[in-house]
């Protein structure tokens, strides 16, 4: 693995795969893709099986897939077949984000990255796209539990464009707005004016900003990092009308599931993964089906965007 360079300066922290850094150098398009989708997301197989399409969608888009996850007291960027395996089948992997990423650095076995660390390691290492499936935000009764992800706060400080089906259905999604504009993240819908609703393509709530395409997209991105804002930006994209789940049967499953997690005394961490699973067994399966297809599908809309951006060709900020 090749180390990354910030300032032409080689970190010593970031390892790139021989593949990511040759396409970085060559000035060819990456897409950065994270890996708690495959430590903590999703139940084994389907994990491995969500990582392996997003990689395939990239590929097939046109870019270089470069999946992030920490291991060995390095940042990998870039992971092997072999690696993706090896960290689908890891004993308690913990999952990173900007608080303890420094303290994963100094532990053995894996680590999965979250939004937040994978878009610092994407930064660090000059990718400027990323892929997820839903990002973070203010947690349902966040107000007054203050869980809120610190997703929120890194899409203010890093300048990463992230490619996601909205925020997770599970959370209090207006407040995520509030919160995204208040920390001046522009949410941008693709291809619609109403937000996506991750399981859904709708969610019922307006977007103001919009862009048609990924030339479009690559343009208003460009724009934004040009005035040296320091934010990221969320593109929100519809999962495909055939692979969703209608907003209003799947905001029945969560609020049911809900309301068991709060009668099992489920609270905190261990209430997001109980959640989900619960959801999946009151649609049968179907959230499951529609996480991999958003995943996939987003990995092959940001697959676009890294294209587009290298057409352009301006100037970074």
């Amino acid at each position: 693995m090749a180390r990354a360079t910030l300032c032409g300066v080689a970190h010593p922290l970031l390892r790139l795969s021989a593949e990511v850094a040759a396409a970085l150098a060559s000035g060819r398009p990456v897409v950065a893709l994270e890996s708690t989708l495959i430590t903590h997301g999703l139940p084994a197989p389907r994990n491995l099986e969500a990582a392996q399409r997003a990689e395939a969608a990239v590929r097939a888009g046109g870019a270089t897939p470069a999946t992030i996850a920490v291991h060995g007291g390095r940042i990998l960027v870039g992971l092997t077949a072999t690696d993706s395996e090896t960290l689908a089948a890891a004993p308690e992997p913990w999952k990173v984000s900007r608080h303890n990423l420094a303290a994963a650095l100094g532990r053995p076995g894996w680590s999965g990255t979250t939004v937040s660390a994978t878009m610092i390691a994407a930064h660090l290492a000059g990718i400027e796209v990323f892929a997820t499936g839903g990002i973070g935000g203010v947690h349902r009764g966040g107000q007054d539990s203050m869980d809120i992800s610190s997703d929120l706060d890194e899409l203010a400080r890093t300048p990463v464009a992230v490619v996601c089906a909205g925020p997770k259905s599970i959370l209090d999604v207006p407040r995520t707005l509030e919160a995204l504009e208040t920390r001046g993240v522009p949410v941008v819908g693709w291809g619609t004016t109403e937000l996506a609703g991750f399981f859904s393509p709708t969610s019922g709530l307006p977007v103001a900003i919009t862009v048609d395409d990924a030339p479009a997209a690559a343009d208003l991105w460009r724009r934004h990092r040009s005035l040296g804002l320091g934010s990221g930006m969320v593109f929100a994209v519809p999962i495909p009308a055939a692979d969703g789940i209608p907003h209003d049967e799947i905001e029945g499953a969560i609020a049911t599931a809900e309301l068991g997690a709060s009668a099992a005394g489920i609270h905190s961490a261990a209430a997001t993964p109980w959640i989900l699973a619960r959801v999946a067994e009151l649609t049968d399966g179907r959230s499951v089906a529609a996480n991999l297809a958003l995943i996939e599908n987003n990995a092959r809309v940001a697959a676009s965007l890294a294209v587009a951006l290298v057409a352009v060709g301006l100037p970074r900020a």
